[in-house]
């Protein structure tokens, strides 16, 4: 589709313009006990316009190429009805062509493979002789393609194949123990091997079975913590990530997805320990939330939220940047061409230490090693919050004893972080799809960190 050409002919009636076009394909496998439950192709492609006009602004999308003329004059029309008085911050215009290279590429993958390596992985987990009545996989692949253009100048093209897994397993022995990973990849099925799937997996299975067999009561008080790193991804993009969002911080979200304990006049207060940093990268090669530039054209770059215990930057769109006077740092993020760019997370991850597992253990005389979780809630403006362990451990004079059953912690997000005294090496990365907005967009996201120490934190 020229999207160049409809931009011509809106220029000529707006301020600004932008055309986005997308096409994607993606396949679905769902697969219980072994078994296929579900085959799927789902394809979509559709532009969508927004437009300035005298400080208001239009958005509209469409899935056909008929009538663009009509298309165009909605978008106006909507801009020239709308009395919001929006602006965009002024950005370098780009013209850039970016793709995500694969070695086993999802166009040369054929169904008949996908579903011979999940039947051995579900074989693998039941050679363990673990008792797991239940095995939900979900596998899929997309390919997209995007094209964007701007009134200012720029011109940007990109190619991004992408993989996400899912498995859900109850593993049944004294009591009834479940869990949950998923997974994400930007590129081709070499993602199988980067993720190790099946030893993860395997791991998964075999620490179900011990907190279903050996599992003891969870203390309850006060005590240390050890955050294995899924853990701490949840933390950070639920009590760092959504409450730094500047359009939530400006209460445009409030009635959707939430508000922020976070206000503008907030950046530099503390809200942690120094040794806590959490940043926001949406330029890692290969990870589920990758992207070289952003839904409104604005170049990718890490950005640092929390910096050595301090509020330190928000999440911006052109819109919310200009509404502060600043520069957009590239967090506009749209689930499909029908969705406006709003500010999103990609990649949000505690910045890791230099502590190993065993240095970060040694020095705990009494505490908890939650390693994964099974629930958490947080509240809509991100500060009070409840994680509940899933995989997790007695620790008594520095050394990991008995498993113990579903350890609660409920803790605000300035008790979290400002109880954190140390952070491990051991990065690593969970994925996830993080819902926003109304009409709702789900996006593909990774969180992650090391492992962290929290001190004298209370358990209910």
């Amino acid at each position: 589709m020229d999207i160049e050409k409809i931009l011509k002919k809106v220029e000529e009636k707006a301020d600004y313009a932008e055309v986005r076009y997308e096409k994607s394909l993606t396949n679905t496998l769902v697969m219980k006990n072994g078994n296929i439950d579900a085959v799927n192709v789902e394809q979509e492609k559709g532009i969508s316009l927004r437009v300035l006009y005298d400080g208001g602004i239009g958005f509209v999308s469409t899935n056909s190429s008929r009538d663009m003329d009509d298309f165009i004059k909605r978008a106006i029309k909507m801009a020239k009805n709308n009395k919001s008085k929006v602006g965009l911050s002024k950005e370098k215009a780009y013209k850039d062509k970016w793709v995500v290279t694969q070695e086993k590429k999802i166009e040369d993958t054929d169904l008949e493979w996908k579903i011979v390596y999940l039947q051995d992985l579900d074989k693998r987990m039941m050679d363990t002789k673990v008792n797991i009545p239940a095995r939900i996989f979900q596998l899929n692949d997309t390919l997209i393609e995007k094209e964007y253009v701007n009134s200012d100048g720029a011109k940007i093209m990109a190619y991004h194949p992408k993989i996400g897994f899912f498995y859900f397993l109850t593993v049944v022995g004294k009591t009834v123990e479940q869990g949950y990973k998923q997974f994400g990849y930007s590129g081709g099925y070499e993602a199988f091997n980067v993720w190790d799937l099946e030893n993860v997996a395997i791991n998964e299975v075999k620490g179900l079975n011990k907190v279903a067999n050996q599992g003891k009561e969870a203390p309850k008080g006060k005590m240390d913590l050890l955050c294995g790193p899924e853990v701490t991804g949840i933390a950070v993009h639920e009590s760092c990530g959504h409450p730094t969002e500047a359009d939530r911080i400006m209460g445009r979200e409030s009635s959707q997805a939430g508000e922020s304990f976070i206000k503008e006049n907030m950046v530099g207060q503390e809200v942690g320990s120094e040794y806590v940093t959490i940043a926001e990268d949406p330029t890692i090669e290969h990870s589920y939330g990758y992207y070289k530039y952003d839904g409104e054209g604005v170049k990718a770059r890490i950005k640092y939220l929390y910096k050595e215990g301090k509020i330190n930057e928000f999440l911006h769109s052109r819109e919310t940047a200009y509404k502060m006077g600043i520069q957009s740092n590239g967090a506009a993020r749209a689930s499909s061409y029908n969705r406006e760019p709003i500010p999103r997370m990609a990649n949000t991850f505690f910045v890791p230490g230099d502590y190993s597992f065993d240095e970060l253990i040694k020095d705990i005389k009494f505490g908890i090693y939650m390693k994964n979780f099974t629930e958490w809630n947080i509240d809509d403006k991100r500060y009070n919050q409840r994680y509940i362990g899933r995989e997790s451990y007695l620790i008594e004079n520095g050394e990991i004893k008995d498993p113990v059953k579903r350890p609660v912690l409920e803790v605000t997000t300035p008790g979290f972080y400002k109880a954190v005294d140390a952070a491990g090496n051991d990065l690593e990365f969970t994925a996830g799809s993080c819902g926003k907005s109304d009409p709702m967009q789900g996006l593909d996201v990774w969180m992650g960190g090391p492992t962290i120490r929290l001190r004298n934190v209370i358990f209910r």
